[in-house]
């Protein structure tokens, strides 16, 4: 396995980091091996967006049209809540 070396993390972030680690207790750079492990399974979501245009998947949507989602989903919620 390599080493990787984080240089210039402020104090204050590498506390916030320790406290969380002996939370739930596990040392540092175990809790830190398990958040850069996390970020690395399943694909990221540039990945994900990929694949979706890839497969004819997107959809064709305006600022128009979205707004007008919003909108319509705020007038129901309205009436329901009225």
């Amino acid at each position: 396995m390599v080493a990787i070396q984080i240089r210039d993390v402020p104090d204050d972030v590498r506390d916030k980091l320790a406290a969380q680690a002996k939370a739930k207790g596990q040392s540092l750079q175990a809790y830190l091996l398990e958040m850069v492990t996390a970020a690395t399974r399943g694909p990221s979501n540039q990945e994900l967006y990929e694949r979706l245009w890839a497969s004819g998947g997107g959809v064709d949507l305006s600022t128009e049209d979205v707004l007008e989602a919003i909108d319509a989903g705020r007038r129901e919620a309205d009436a329901k809540w009225s």
